[in-house]
This record gives C-alpha cells, sequence and structure tokens, in this order.
C-alpha cells in the first residue's frame, strides 16, 4: 500500500462506539449503502452477515479506528468475548491523488459538498472520469480477525455497517482510509487553488456584474401571466383500442383527472383572489373527506360503487354525506358524523341564541341532546357546529339530512329545514 506522507496527527481518527441501532438501517447516503453494498455482494456466508448486522445493532462494535488502508475496531460476541476486527482498503496512489486533486480544484461545488459532509453522485462520477475509484467495489473491503474465519466474520461485518454509520456522518472517513486525511487534503486543495488561480488572467471573461446589473433598467418588462381560464381544461380521453392494464379502470382515471383538474382551477382561483395570503390555510382533507368531495363530482355507477365501498358509507350514506358537503364542505360533514356535547360557555352561549331567536310565543318547543335540538312534533332538527353556527336537519325515511347551509342564527336554520320539508 501507498505510504501516508501527511500530518501523523490527521493520519489517524478514532470514534466512539456508537450506540445499538435498533429500528434503523445501517446506511441512509447513497455512498453508505454502496460501501454495503462492496461488503454484501463479497461476503461468501449470508449467515455471517446476519451475525454482523446482529452485533452491530447489538452495540457490540466498541470504538473504531481509522487510518489510511486499514479499519480497527474490537467487536464482542454475544457471550462476551472480545475479537480485533480489522477491514483493509487499497489506498489511492500519488498519481491517483494528483489527478482527483486536479479534478476537485476545478470545481468548487466539490469541495463545498465535502465541506457539509455530503459526497455527490457527479464527485465520485468526475473522480472515475479522471481513473480515481473513491468507494470500494466487489472484493474490496479485505477482512482480517483473529477468530481466525478467512472470509468475512460476523465481526468484520460488524464493523463494516458500523462504519457505513460513520460514512453517512462524514464522508472525510472514507478519504482517509483511502489514504488522506481531512487537514492535508484541505490543504493540498488550497495549494493548488492559489496556483490556479495565479495562473488565470487578471480579467476574466464574460461580462462584468455591476455593468449587467446597470443594464437591466433597459431591459423590457417581464409579461403579464395569463389569465385564468373560466373553467379547468378538457381531460385526455383514455378510450383506446388497446385493452386496459388488468385491475386498472379508465373510466375511473377519467374522473379522478377531472376531479384534479376541478379542484386545481378552484385553488388557482382562490389564490388569484385579493387578500388570500390573509386567509388560513385550509387543513388537507383525510381519505375520508376525499372520497365525498370525489362523490359530490357525479362520478357515474361503478365509480360511485367504489367510493361507496370504500368509504364504508355504502350508497345510501355517500349519498348523504355529498348532500352535506355541498351544503358546506368539510365544517357541514363533520357535523353530519361527528355527534359532541358543549361545553358549559358554548352551551350558554347556544341556549342564549335560542331564546333571542324568536319573539314571545314563537319559540317552538326544542328537546336537546349533545349539539342537537330536535323540534318536538316535528321532522326537523338543528345542530350546532363546533364553530358556533347552527345547522338544518330534516328526516327523511327515518334518517336525519342535512337540509341547507348552516345560519349564525337558529330561527333562520330552522326556516330551511322547514322549508325543505315541506311544512
Amino acid at each position: 500500500m501507498t505510504r501516508y506522507d501527511g500530518d501523523e496527527a490527521d493520519a489517524e481518527r478514532t470514534f466512539a462506539a456508537l450506540p445499538p441501532a435498533q429500528g434503523r438501517g445501517f446506511a441512509q447516503t447513497w455512498w453508505g449503502r454502496t460501501w454495503l453494498t462492496a461488503l454484501e455482494g463479497t461476503a461468501l456466508d449470508p449467515g455471517q452477515l446476519k451475525a454482523g448486522r446482529r452485533l452491530a445493532r447489538a452495540g457490540a462494535v466498541g470504538a473504531v479506528s481509522v487510518r489510511p488502508g486499514r479499519i480497527t475496531a474490537v467487536v464482542k460476541d454475544r457471550d462476551g468475548t472480545a475479537h480485533r476486527a480489522d477491514v483493509l482498503l487499497q489506498e489511492l496512489s500519488g498519481g491517483q491523488w494528483d489527478r482527483f486533486l486536479a479534478m476537485t480544484v476545478e470545481r468548487a461545488g466539490h469541495v463545498a459538498a465535502l465541506l457539509d459532509r455530503e459526497m455527490p453522485t457527479h464527485l465520485v462520477e468526475d473522480a472515475e472520469l479522471a481513473g480515481v475509484e473513491l468507494l470500494p467495489g466487489l472484493g474490496d473491503l479485505e477482512p482480517e480477525c483473529d477468530c481466525g474465519t478467512w472470509d468475512h466474520c460476523g465481526h468484520t461485518a460488524a464493523l463494516c455497517y458500523q462504519v457505513a454509520r460513520l460514512l453517512d456522518q462524514d464522508p472525510f472517513v472514507l478519504l482517509l482510509v483511502r489514504g488522506r486525511g481531512e487537514r492535508a487534503l484541505l490543504d493540498a486543495l488550497r495549494t493548488r487553488g492559489d496556483a490556479s488561480a495565479a495562473r488565470r488572467p487578471a480579467r476574466p471573461e464574460g461580462v462584468d456584474a455591476a455593468e449587467a446589473y446597470a443594464a437591466g433598467d433597459i431591459l423590457p418588462p417581464l409579461p403579464r401571466p395569463p389569465a385564468l381560464p373560466a373553467e379547468p381544461g378538457a381531460v385526455p380521453s383514455l378510450d383506446t383500442e388497446a385493452a386496459p392494464v388488468a385491475g386498472i379502470d379508465p373510466r375511473a382515471l377519467e374522473f379522478l383527472a377531472a376531479r384534479t383538474a376541478a379542484q386545481a382551477h378552484r385553488l388557482l382561483a382562490e389564490a388569484l383572489r385579493e387578500g388570500h395570503g390573509r386567509r388560513a390555510e385550509e387543513p388537507e382533507p383525510t381519505v375520508a373527506q376525499d372520497a365525498v368531495r370525489l362523490a359530490a363530482g357525479d362520478p357515474g355507477g361503478a365509480v360511485a360503487d367504489r367510493l361507496a365501498a370504500g368509504s364504508g358509507r355504502g350508497r345510501e350514506g355517500l349519498a348523504v354525506a355529498v348532500r352535506a358537503w355541498r351544503h358546506g364542505g368539510p365544517a357541514a360533514l363533520a357535523v353530519l358524523d361527528g355527534e359532541w356535547t358543549p361545553d358549559g360557555e358554548s352551551l350558554a352561549r347556544a341556549r342564549a341564541a335560542l331564546e333571542s331567536a324568536w319573539d314571545e310565543g314563537e319559540r317552538p318547543e326544542l328537546r336537546a341532546r349533545a349539539n342537537r335540538w330536535t323540534v318536538v312534533g316535528a321532522p326537523v332538527q338543528l345542530r350546532l357546529g363546533r364553530d358556533g353556527r347552527w345547522w338544518p336537519y330534516r328526516k327523511e325515511r327515518g334518517r336525519w339530512v342535512p337540509a341547507g347551509g348552516s345560519a349564525q342564527d337558529p330561527a333562520t336554520a330552522l326556516a330551511s329545514a322547514e322549508r325543505a320539508s315541506g311544512e
């Protein structure tokens, strides 16, 4: 292996033992996963890999020492027996380091990525084009362990899994194994960068930034954004001669695309209204709410049946939910589905509203339960929403159904229910 000529203090790093890795993967970054691919594609005994993962997850790998060409740690078996495990990786030659440094110094983004503890794919690809393999391939991770196993054993596998976690945190670990510590590498890049800057012409090519900024006033203004169309665009037809893929319903897809376009058009129209930024943001609908929203778009037989089954409401229940949605969206649906008991303050406000809503002697007799007031002897009902508004309901075929939109005044809401019921 190539001798390391850098700062001795930078030639070896020791990392404290990592905590157990229960419930998480060993590699979260793509370069960490590539390291594990080099291990798992080389080891001949899957059982040893499984044992290594078990030891690493249990926190059996001690402090990890990293130096050029070698990684070392003490790994304890389940019975407490300690073994020294080493994993060797070929260092880069002097010529390879020269090519890597020359490539990196010409691309400032590569240096910035390394300083951010990242190893982007284009850095590795550019290094490969320069004849430098940074990440190990199959067979490159050479095991040594005092347990006597000639191939990767559970101890060296556990060490490799633990190193993948270290690589996630700091890709300079890989560069140190390849032969250069962080300080020596950055010093070399700085020296080369200074030399490269000295060779550049005094005036760089291109347009001076100050001149470009000064010319901004003579440029034509940007065009105005296009006006919002009056309605959503036409949905592409999926009616082709080719048979659909098994399990795919073209009619359902067409309907879903149409409803998505309509929803996008509505959201864009609201975003363009004056004062939109001051309005409260709408919460994301739940799956159950979205099923009702879609059903409100009159999907037709087969799609409606799927929505009814998927929502758990059945055809009749979904029809009632759609009626509520059309009267008031998610708020109306919450009143339909949820019965709740007002607290003391809310109940006092509700009773005060009921007392003041009618003139003396005109108030109907109401029977209260939770947030619902039913007119005695009539198939009409008032429901109080959590926002303090009243929703009219009427009874049809033994079932309470929405009879209109909400109102701040209970008498107004009840009149809507009575008109709907024909009284």
